[in-house]
């Protein structure tokens, strides 16, 4: 019989957690969770990324991502013609190949979960 594993938990994350900046100077980026050290052929990582109004953010998936929206908006588009406004409770699966981009009129925030390693974005 294996030992018990515990879950992680972060209080409040969504107001407390401040990701760091990635790319221009209005990109955000930060993994919460990684589940690397308990599975290290498959790792997933999980955590916030926030646009602010400013420089678009073009991004090509080098993994498999799912995201939701949390507060505020963003313009999502593909390389295929694909454009969405996205909202609050809006939800996404950007496949590995996927070149996305990112734009807001104000701040967008999201909540991701991605098939990779810690700080792999």
């Amino acid at each position: 019989m294996s030992a018990p594993v515990a879950f992680r938990y972060s209080a409040q994350a969504q107001s407390n957690y401040k990701p760091p900046l990635i790319a221009n100077d209005n990109a955000f980026l930060g993994d919460v969770f990684t589940s690397e050290a308990e599975n290290p052929e498959k790792p997933m990582c999980a955590g916030f990324y926030r646009l602010e109004k400013g420089t678009p953010l073009v991004y090509t998936y080098t993994y498999d991502e799912m995201k939701i929206i949390l507060e505020g908006e963003f313009e999502i588009a593909d390389t295929t013609g694909q454009k969405v406004t996205a909202k609050p409770g809006d939800v996404f699966y950007f496949p590995k190949g996927a070149t996305i981009t990112f734009t807001t009129p104000s701040y967008g925030l999201g909540w991701f979960t991605g098939q990779r390693k810690e700080g792999g974005a």
